[in-house]
């Protein structure tokens, strides 16, 4: 099992995400919750990997951190969803969110996930509820904060007309604890002026 990958950003785009370590190149695939958090490109990062193993395929999918890892591999023990389904699940929502619409058993949130229907959303919540709570109980509000006024800041960003790349990739860079989403926008802005 490889449990991280350390190396260079080499590519980013929406799903996925091309690391290189040791002369190799590794194609993760992402949700957008860690593709917003990740550092610029040729920018050295870690990202926490599950490795999926089918007779004709292998693929890697990674996570910034291990909260996130934690929910998909519980969202991998819901008959019926695999990997895709769960990372697929992991960018509909906010982390936090969607731990919160499974705990209270909010099946109208979920539905609303690309790809998820009203009946797998019921299961999500029926064979997760009581095993949710471990999982975001390991947040801090730090994080909850944090990633709060990244993506919200992102969502600015899209709105002045600013590509999906580039307002992951500044709004993650630029964010320093404590900043308010009109603080992030503003250093963005600077950053990219330099």
């Amino acid at each position: 099992m490889i449990a991280f990958i350390e190396g260079k950003l080499v590519n980013k785009q929406e799903g996925s995400i091309l690391l290189e370590c040791g002369g190799m190149g590794f194609e993760i695939f992402v949700s957008n919750n860690t593709l917003c958090g990740l550092p610029l490109q040729n920018e050295n990062c870690k990202i926490f990997t599950y490795l999926h193993v089918k007779e004709d395929e292998m693929s890697l999918y990674g996570f910034l951190d291990m909260e996130e890892k934690s929910l998909f591999m519980k969202l991998l023990e819901v008959s019926g969803i695999g990997p895709k389904g769960a990372l697929s699940m992991l960018s509909g929502m906010k982390l936090t969110d969607l731990m919160v619409a499974i705990a209270n058993q909010d099946i109208v949130s979920l539905s609303k996930i690309k790809g998820l229907g009203k009946k797998t959303a019921e299961r999500v919540c029926l064979e997760l509820k009581d095993k949710i709570g471990f999982v975001s109980s390991s947040m801090s509000n730090e994080i909850i904060v944090n990633n709060s006024v990244i993506q919200d800041a992102i969502e600015a960003l899209l709105s002045l007309g600013m590509a999906r790349q580039d307002a992951n990739a500044y709004a993650s860079k630029c964010y320093e604890e404590g900043d308010t989403v009109e603080d992030l926008v503003t250093k963005v802005f600077i950053n990219m002026g330099r």
